[in-house]
């Protein structure tokens, strides 16, 4: 992972030279990066066309496997917003020194984001120490990753003693369906097609319990912002709108067809896995509870148990600073 993250901070100078092209007041298109069989309310504004009539520029929506994907996009200057990267690789990257800025919380997910073991193995809470020295599939740098190392921690099992192979969730449910892996991590679609074939160790409500919080967020390079700003708050404008109209529910029938079409899933498989999912409100998200806040303290965290575990060289002194609340405060007003 490491080598990947040099690979990716490489990419940093055609940043520069990709975003002096957006700054000069002409911007006809940019590119949003966002995940598959991951349904949310901004899909129904996405697929209406409501960011295009807001912000008054064409979008280029880009699905990617991984939050690790989405930062080397933006390294590379090829993606101005990510659509719920997951916290952990929006924190391996700036750990490493990417400028990126956490812009508001996207969704909330314990229960959509876990790791599964073999059935076969019949290893559960009580016996988890049986793990040690056995294969497991993760995308590392992700918020599956993080799960990953919270939940060893907790068990005791050392992950040095662990075969660890680094696979973005589809593959990961692909080869442990075909018994290739003792144990997977995931989300999504791709969690749900695991759980066909496994067990968790810990529930979403246990995992918040022991403070292992999984949420998304929605980021970009710091000098698109920077230079952008109307840009950026009318996009976050109109995702809030999408998640109030979500939460109103009078138009959920509507909106999940549409929902679940653009997320590449069936109605049912859609309505099982965005119930899971929490919106928090513009108030809520700058309230302490989260960005005014908690979540800048949680990074640091999380930042810690990543290099602990050897997969970040190093951690910033304060994550706080990552966290610019002034495009969602305008977009609330």
């Amino acid at each position: 992972m490491k080598k990947t993250i040099a690979a990716l901070l490489a990419g940093t100078a055609t940043l520069a030279s990709g975003q002096a092209a957006l700054a000069d007041g002409h911007i006809e298109e940019i590119t949003v990066a966002y995940f598959l069989e991951w349904p949310m309310p901004f899909q129904f504004a996405k697929v209406e066309g409501m960011y295009e009539e807001a912000m008054g520029v064409s979008i280029n929506w880009v699905a990617f496997d991984t939050g690790v994907a989405m930062s080397a996009a933006m390294a590379s200057g090829d993606v101005h917003l990510s659509v719920s990267q997951g916290l952990p690789p929006f924190i391996v990257a700036t750990s490493a020194g990417q400028d990126l800025e956490l812009l508001d919380v996207a969704v909330s997910y314990a229960d959509n984001d876990n790791c599964v073991v073999a059935e076969a193995l019949e290893i559960d809470a009580s016996n988890a120490g049986d793990l040690a020295g056995l294969t497991v599939g993760v995308p590392l740098g992700t918020a599956a990753h993080y799960g990953f190392l919270a939940q060893m921690n907790h068990f005791g099992v050392d992950v040095a003693s662990m075969n660890v192979v680094d696979m973005a969730p589809p593959d990961g449910a692909a080869a442990f369906a075909q018994g290739e892996l003792d144990m997977v991590c995931g989300w999504g679609g791709a969690l749900r097609r695991m759980l066909e074939n496994g067990n968790v160790l810990l529930t979403g409500a246990e995992k918040t319990e022991l403070g292992i919080l999984v949420f998304d967020v929605t980021s970009a390079p710091a000098s698109f912002v920077a230079e952008n700003p109307e840009l950026v708050e009318q996009f976050l404008a109109v995702t809030a709108e999408a998640n109030a109209m979500w939460a109103a529910g009078d138009n959920r029938d509507a909106m999940l067809e549409v929902i679940a079409n653009d997320a590449g899933m069936d109605l049912e498989a859609t309505a099982e896995t965005i119930d899971t999912f929490v919106f928090p409100t513009v108030d809520e998200q700058l309230s302490e509870a989260w960005l005014g806040g908690n979540v800048g303290e949680f990074m640091d965290g999380v930042a810690t148990v990543f290099a602990d575990a050897g997969s970040i060289d190093g951690t910033l002194d304060d994550y706080s600073g990552l966290v610019n609340t002034a495009p969602l405060q305008a977009a609330a007003q």
